[in-house]
């Protein structure tokens, strides 16, 4: 077959794409594959633990190892290669002195973590949420953190010199990478409860016999039974975790108390709400199972059944205060199976201080006034539970105490309670008979 010169030119120039586009071909085959990328990193730092947070495009195989001489974290990320650089992190507040990144056998990623001193690393992947992508988180735990100081508690025949301080633990929920629920005018929860947590902290230090611990003391996450846990080691005697929850129905509003159920909760607006809020646990990659073992089963049972009826009378005690400065969602102190308040051993309250997805209530809950008003009430019912409920050995015990009369109480059953005698009751109290009123405060003199 005899080709013409247009044919021999259409031929050359074919030949030529062919050969150009196989050129292309072999060249993006020879090319590194990256499946994901690391679009940016956050952190987090603790008096001894610092969080980074690696968003990812998607999950991603890693390993995490540690080198001294100095001190480094090493994160290697299989295929996998940074979007930006890494930048704006705090490095004076945490563990960290540097963090650098460098390619690795062509297709890899290596982050590596210059650090101050000996670090406990842990990593775990995190699933996309309504907020978020795919994460990779680090928490890295200093070597050197020692369990946190115990106060050792007095015997109950101590006398007034030797007295103790009634420990109020102050919890202020969320925190860090955890934010929690979100107003319509971008108010977030962990900024709204820390501020209330910290009028309710001064409040506290103001008053004899009453020592306040902060839980969180800054914007940083902890895992929810880490929060128990630390309250157990202070050896409180209360603990008030602080919270302001969102709702599917932007017309729900009031406050809210909650202690622990040992079953279910107790309406379906308290087991939506439990659930919301031991979610955020899954950020810490802790279990949410209940696998208590700090004591004996049945040990474990007796105490709680006296930790959580001593929990709903100052969750009682909060309520009626609450309801003097504003609507509550419910009339009475709702039970759920909030991790937070799991404590066998320490009464435990959970204070809802309005539905931040109310445009009133967020309004409101950004208003320093309305905050010290929360923080009053809190105060109040806190007070008017250790007026009746001194602990034994504490400065509030070795005092006169006052005891607030509610229904059904006598004058007798007052005195057996206290042990002191009718007569001493009335002459302290200036009393003609035995006749009480509800809401009647009573001072219980020392015999």
């Amino acid at each position: 077959m005899r080709y013409s010169p247009l044919h021999t030119t259409c031929f050359r120039r074919t030949g030529g794409l062919i050969s150009t586009l196989t050129t292309l071909l072999m060249a993006t085959l020879a090319m590194p594959v990256f499946a994901a990328t690391v679009d940016g990193v956050r952190m987090w730092s603790s008096p001894d633990n610092t969080r980074l947070v690696f968003d990812i495009s998607e999950a991603v195989d890693h390993k995490v190892f540690v080198l001294k001489n100095p001190h480094r974290v090493v994160v290697d990320l299989k295929n996998a290669h940074l979007l930006h650089k890494l930048a704006g992190l705090d490095f004076p507040k945490s563990l960290l002195t540097g963090l650098r990144s460098a390619k690795r056998h062509g297709t890899d990623l290596r982050m590596v973590l210059d650090l101050k001193g000996k670090v406990r690393p842990k990593s775990f992947l995190l699933k996309p949420t309504q907020r978020y992508g795919h994460r990779l988180v680090i928490d890295l735990q200093d070597a050197r953190s020692k369990p946190a100081k115990v106060v050792t508690r007095t015997a109950a025949n101590a006398t007034k010199g030797q007295a103790r301080d009634v420990i109020v633990a102050i919890d202020a929920g969320h925190g860090g990478d955890d934010p929690g629920a979100s107003g319509r005018r971008g108010t977030r929860e962990k900024d709204v409860v820390m501020a209330i947590a910290r009028e309710l902290e001064k409040l506290v230090k103001k008053q004899r016999g009453m020592r306040p611990v902060m839980i969180r003391q800054g914007d940083y996450y902890l895992g929810l039974r880490k929060r128990m846990q630390k309250a157990r080691d202070l050896k409180a005697d209360l603990f008030i975790s602080i919270h302001a929850d969102a709702f599917r129905d932007g017309r729900a509003r009031g406050a809210s108390v909650f202690v622990l159920s040992q079953n279910s909760a107790t309406s379906k607006a308290a087991q939506w709400l439990a659930a919301n809020e031991n979610s955020a646990d899954l950020i810490g990659g802790v279990s949410l199972d209940d696998k208590d073992d700090l004591l004996a089963s049945v040990l474990l049972d007796l105490s709680r059944n006296a930790t959580i009826a001593a929990s709903l009378d100052v969750g009682s005690n909060v309520l009626s205060e609450l309801k003097k400065i504003g609507r509550v969602h419910k009339r009475r102190v709702e039970q759920a199976g909030f991790v937070v308040l799991k404590s066998p051993d320490v009464p435990s309250i959970l204070v809802e201080t309005g539905f931040i997805s109310n445009r009133h209530e967020e309004k409101n809950l950004r208003s320093k006034a309305y905050q010290r008003k929360l923080a009053r009430a809190m105060l109040k019912g806190v007070k008017t539970y250790f007026a009746n409920n001194a602990p034994a050995g504490t400065l509030l015990a070795m005092d006169d105490r006052q005891h607030v009369i509610r229904r059904g109480e006598t004058l007798s059953g007052i005195a057996q309670q206290y042990r002191v005698t009718q007569l001493a009751l009335r002459s302290a109290n200036g009393l003609s008979s035995d006749g009480l009123r509800i809401g009647q405060t009573l001072r219980i003199p020392m015999m």
